[in-house]
């Protein structure tokens, strides 16, 4: 039996393959060959013995020496993540800006995109900083605040809200960070998880969990019983994907709110808060205390690097209500 093939047909097929032979060498260009790494074997016998790497919910609890910085770059630079970092500026708190951001771009995620959102009521304040490729600064302006307990609180709530109508479009993973801090050391991707808590500098060795200063009203909703705990988290510094971000920033603020109805204030603002939110819904890793540490306080031999310290400064000076 002939087969009667027309022009046509013989026209069409040609292109549709011409067509299919484009895909798969336009395909084929795309795949990225990893090149080859070079590092040291890692070991399962070998690391750091003076402190603990690991929760007892199986989480990671990072120190200087429990990751190699070659191998975990690596991994974040094929994701090519964007970072976004929330930070209140306000007041007299806009003279913190310059080294935050100077700082930033030499040692906070170096190679990843990033953008700083600042929340200001000074947006003349806010400096002139050359940025590195794929990174950014958006300024936001915020109304002023009489006491710094408010000031704090505020911070829940424009995140919660800028969130919600534009960070979500434009970022990965987020971090909420204190202005008045300044990086000294690689702040890299080993930061980087679903939840990342820090640990707090005053309270991370030897101190009972009854001894953290969470909230101990009932009438709070930021109140954790005698008994309970696991660490003692700092609200200077905290990160995660985006939308567990949301989930908990959002919390900390309706708590805060449900408390002002109440007529009470949580005794540590935001950080008791998120103290409450951790017990309970455990963070994916946990940083230790290089990840946010303080000029106040000379490191101990556990701390091999400070990677952000806070400044320090004349709280009755910088603070609304004189610090009180």
């Amino acid at each position: 039996m002939l087969v009667n093939i027309s022009k046509t047909h013989i026209l069409i097929s040609f292109v549709f393959l011409l067509i299919l032979s484009g895909a798969i060498y336009t395909y084929l260009e795309n795949i990225t060959i990893p090149f080859r790494l070079s590092y040291p074997q890692p070991s399962t016998m070998i690391g750091r013995t003076d402190v603990n790497s690991v929760t007892n919910w199986n989480a990671p609890l990072v120190w200087e020496g429990t990751f190699d910085p070659v191998v975990i770059d690596d991994i974040y630079r094929r994701m090519n993540p964007r970072v976004a970092v929330v930070v209140l500026a306000v007041g007299k708190y806009t003279r913190f800006l310059k080294g935050f951001l100077e700082s930033g771009e030499k040692y906070f995620l170096v190679g990843l995109r990033v953008t700083y959102y600042i929340f200001t009521d000074n947006e003349q304040d806010v400096p002139n900083v050359t940025l590195s490729e794929g990174r950014k600064i958006t300024i936001l302006p915020v109304p002023s605040a009489k006491r710094w307990q408010d000031v704090v609180l505020s911070k829940m709530k424009w995140a919660t809200v800028t969130i919600d109508k534009q960070i979500r479009n434009e970022a990965d993973y987020l971090f909420m960070m204190d202005v008045d801090s300044v990086f000294h050391n690689r702040f890299g991707a080993e930061s980087l998880s679903q939840m990342s808590a820090v640990l707090h500098r005053g309270y991370y060795k030897n101190i009972n969990r009854d001894g953290f200063p969470y909230e101990r009203r009932p009438e709070s909703k930021a109140y954790i019983p005698a008994g309970e705990g696991d660490y003692y988290y700092t609200a200077a510094v905290w990160g995660g994907y985006l939308e567990d971000m949301y989930r908990l920033v959002k919390y900390c603020y309706e708590q805060s709110e449900e408390d002002a109805k109440n007529n009470i204030e949580a005794v540590w603002q935001e950080e008791s808060h998120l103290n409450k939110y951790f017990l309970y819904n455990k963070p994916a890793k946990v940083l230790s205390p290089e990840y946010l540490w303080s000029d106040y306080d000379a490191p101990g031999s556990d701390i091999k690097l400070i990677r952000i310290s806070q400044l320090v400064k004349d709280y009755a000076e910088v603070r609304p209500n004189g610090g009180h």
